[in-house]
């Protein structure tokens, strides 16, 4: 089989994780600590990650290139193992024992048919760090639906429904955004158990859901309603309360983002770049609680001024008089912006591919720079891995 070597760089060089992961959150957090060096074990089943073959599997061509599954899983290496079978079983125990940190989002039922739930597994190996990944967490009688992020993250957190005013059907997720978060989430968790391990020489069981990561992203609209048993509902853009914190349309239809957070030291710096120091005078909005009750009147008045002039126009005035604000841009404009080409990688191709690039996960570290690795095929370092193994007991 061909392979690459690798030399291992970045922080976790000396970490060794075996990954049982599929789809996107287990294998985002093996991802992540494979692109920090760390030596990433993925074990799949004959038949492989289904998000290998995601793209076949909507209708699509199934024999291009899947960058969905490319991103969360460069620079791991594949072995195929049935754990069902007493002896590749055996294999993934002694695999095991080598490594420093266990991550799988399997459903908690399966893993414990299987012989390999937290409890077992932390007693037989107890400097394994073993992270898990769930839907809606390993206890409660939901402990294996199947939540997916669509599900448990974006639909029954709560954040779904709070993104959009009520009444409206809330838009679908993109793909991965809920598993990547959740994946990130447990890394910091496997962090931290690692940090706890070098002091106590134990590691133990780390576990994060999806559900409980969207429910954190919304921290602050829970908070509200925990402490006064109310909160403001999402209003539309035009019925914004906070007029200086929104969304408008330049006149050449290009969409922006007011950031003015701190009202009343923004207004005037924003009234002097639309060139309409009247409404300084103008009793509706003297003040932030006035303008605040007149938002619907003072979007409208924005609306109209900024309406006026290209956003390139607006950008010059708007840094003139230090005024904050963002873009809103699509894909395509992210890859061509220059303050953002940090969060691109070079993959690093197989033999006979050309280079490309994807992005890159989202932590730099001094001192190193981080590389992508290639792409395992499926069960590539199975002979590899097994032969790592032969001496084991």
């Amino acid at each position: 089989m061909e392979t690459q070597e690798q030399s291992p760089t970045g922080p976790l060089a000396e970490v060794r994780v075996v990954e049982l992961g599929v789809w996107v959150a287990g294998p985002a957090a093996g991802g992540i600590m494979a692109d920090w060096g760390a030596d990433v074990i993925k074990v799949e089943s004959a038949g492989g990650d289904p998000q290998r073959a995601v793209f076949g599997s909507v209708g699509l061509d199934g024999s291009m290139p899947v960058p969905p599954f490319e991103v969360d899983n460069r620079g791991k290496r594949s072995v195929v193992l049935d754990l069902r079978d007493f002896d590749d079983h055996a294999a993934f125990d002694r695999l095991l024992s080598t490594a420093d940190v266990l991550v799988t989002n399997m459903r908690p039922g399966a893993l414990e048919r299987l012989e390999l739930g937290p409890d077992r597994i932390c007693a037989r190996h107890p400097r394994l760090v073993y992270g898990a990944i769930s839907g809606y967490g390993l206890d409660g009688e939901d402990r294996d639906r199947a939540g997916y992020d669509i599900g448990a993250f974006w639909a029954r957190s709560g954040l779904a429904h709070t993104m959009v005013p009520p009444g409206e059907m809330p838009p679908g997720l993109r793909s991965g955004m809920g598993d990547h978060q959740t994946g990130m989430t447990l890394v910091a968790g496997v962090m931290a158990k690692l940090l706890e391990r070098e002091r106590t020489g134990r590691g133990g069981l780390v576990s994060t859901s999806l559900l409980r990561t969207g429910m954190y992203s919304i921290a602050w609209d829970f908070g509200i309603q925990l402490r006064f048993d109310r909160r403001e509902s999402t209003k539309p853009r035009d019925r914004n309360r906070a007029p200086l914190i929104n969304c408008y349309r330049a006149g050449d239809d290009r969409v922006f983002w007011l950031i003015c957070l701190e009202a009343d030291r923004h207004w005037p710096k924003v009234l002097a770049a639309i060139d309409r120091p009247d409404l300084a005078d103008d009793p509706r909005y003297v003040d932030a609680t006035a303008r605040m009750t007149h938002a619907v009147e003072l979007i409208a008045e924005f609306d109209l001024a900024f309406a006026a002039r290209p956003l390139g126009e607006w950008a010059e005035r708007f840094d003139e008089h230090d005024v904050w604000w963002a873009p809103v841009q699509s894909i395509v404009d992210v890859i061509a912006d220059p303050q953002a080409q940090a969060g691109f990688v070079e993959m690093t191709p197989r033999r006979g591919e050309e280079p490309f690039r994807a992005v890159a996960t989202p932590v730099d570290f001094d001192g190193h720079s981080i590389t992508a690795g290639p792409v395992p095929r499926l069960g590539e370092h199975t002979d590899e891995i097994l032969d790592e193994l032969r001496d084991i007991t």
